[in-house]
């Protein structure tokens, strides 16, 4: 991935829902100006969610999710549906398409409810507007559209996708309600300012890409830039003679989690020292709740279970971070024996009560929608959670350290 290409997780999520056959697909197609979505009048054509990552004027970078149909039969559209509505948890903007000739069904208010409940933003569009038997061929389809906006209380636009009929409407309708805080949560470029030095300490990662950075110091690297400040990398056994070799003392010091002892022990006292995983906890995540979780593992008893958690799939190396080293650490910390379940990717857990403890990644290839639900469905049920970074600090001693740069969560842990 360059510089300049926007990353999955920091992108729009913006998710399609309705029965099969209303047109998600064409819709879609309509949107992007592009043949993304495979349409076809056979029902179920689209079965588990799909997900393109596009550019979209004049709505900016996107990632477009198609569902299954909501209506979908037989005990493997019960699978589809069931994946369809575990989109609901990462969507930024909902639009639910609906066949204006079979108007809203319950199905369709089945999606409604829900995303009212999770109070997120959902855009009714009436498709097929082309197929409404009318004399007059000045039908005014806005008015249409209010006329149902008025019945359902919600945003509602009319629409052809396959006529290409009022699609700047419907993106006008997106942009009005995408979440205005989806660029205000910063990495690191509100804790510095423009002309300070910042050193990143990357070990080269075993599980990453030949020849490339891992997503979140690629991601801090640029935050840094965009801040015009001064991004300096290098590994953990150079830090020292980095340091020594400066003429102004850094404003910052980010390091990956797993060399967390050798990168404090090499930072001067005088130095703030983070990780890039803490900062991933503040933007995508809860940081207070995070630092309550770390501390919930003096709590663990035999035969409780903790869940580790992944947003991403790869490569499990031998010594690996969420498999190996976290269960091995919670162990000898606790002296307990713990049992250790794991997720990854956009299977989470269906039975979040069940664990005394989730450990969760730095979710950098999760939006933080996406994030802050997971969070959330482990708060409400009263189970800690904690994220990879903070919980190794917490438990290597370094946390308060860490925690620095954030006085007020600073206060939290000390609580």
């Amino acid at each position: 991935m360059s510089l300049n290409e926007t990353p999955k997780g920091v992108r729009v999520h913006l998710a399609l829902f309705g029965k099969r056959n209303a047109g998600k697909s064409s819709v879609i197609n309509a949107i992007t100006g592009q043949e993304t979505a495979i349409v076809s009048e056979v029902k179920g054509t689209t079965t588990d969610p799909v997900f393109k990552t596009m550019e979209i004027l004049p709505i900016g970078p996107c990632v477009i999710i198609d569902t299954a149909g909501i209506d979908d039969i037989g005990e493997l559209g019960e699978l589809r549906v069931k994946k369809t509505l575990e989109v609901l948890d990462i969507t930024d903007v909902a639009l639910l398409i609906v066949d204006i000739k079979s108007g809203i069904s319950d199905d369709d208010r089945l999606i409604m409810d829900k995303f009212k409940e999770k109070k997120k933003p959902l855009i009714v569009v009436l498709n097929k507007i082309d197929t409404i038997e009318n004399e007059n061929e000045n039908t005014d389809y806005g008015k249409i559209a209010s006329t149902f906006q008025e019945e359902l209380n919600n945003s509602v636009v009319a629409v052809s996708a396959l006529k290409k009929l009022r699609i700047k409407e419907l993106k006008n309708a997106i942009i009005s309600v995408i979440p205005e805080d989806e660029d205000k949560f910063k990495i690191v470029g509100d804790l510095i300012n423009p002309g300070d030095f910042v050193v990143l300490v990357t070990p080269i990662d075993k599980a990453a890409p030949k020849g490339r950075l891992i997503l979140p110091q690629l991601q801090t690297i640029r935050d840094i830039l965009e801040s015009d400040a001064m991004a300096i990398v290098t590994k953990e056994y150079e830090l020292r003679e980095t340091l020594n070799h400066l003429v102004k003392k850094p404003k910052l010091v980010i390091t990956d989690s797993q060399v967390f002892l050798k990168v404090a022990a090499d930072t001067p006292k005088d130095i703030l020292m983070t990780s890039f995983s803490i900062l991933f906890a503040r933007q995508k995540g809860d940081l207070t709740e995070f630092i309550k979780g770390a501390k919930a593992i003096e709590r663990l008893k035999d035969g409780d279970k903790v869940l580790i958690a992944e947003g991403c799939t790869h490569h499990r190396q031998s010594d690996d971070i969420g498999s190996v080293k976290i269960p091995r650490w919670i162990r000898q910390r606790t002296g307990k024996q713990i049992e250790f379940e794991f997720s990854s990717g956009a299977t989470f857990t269906e039975d979040v009560k069940q664990y005394a403890l989730i450990v969760h990644c730095g979710a950098c290839m999760m939006n933080r929608t996406g994030m802050l639900s997971r969070v959330e469905r482990a708060k409400d049920l009263e189970v800690p959670i904690v994220n990879f970074g903070i919980l190794i600090a917490y438990i290597q001693g370094l946390l308060p350290r860490a925690l620095e740069p954030f006085p007020m969560a600073k206060l939290i842990l000390e609580e």
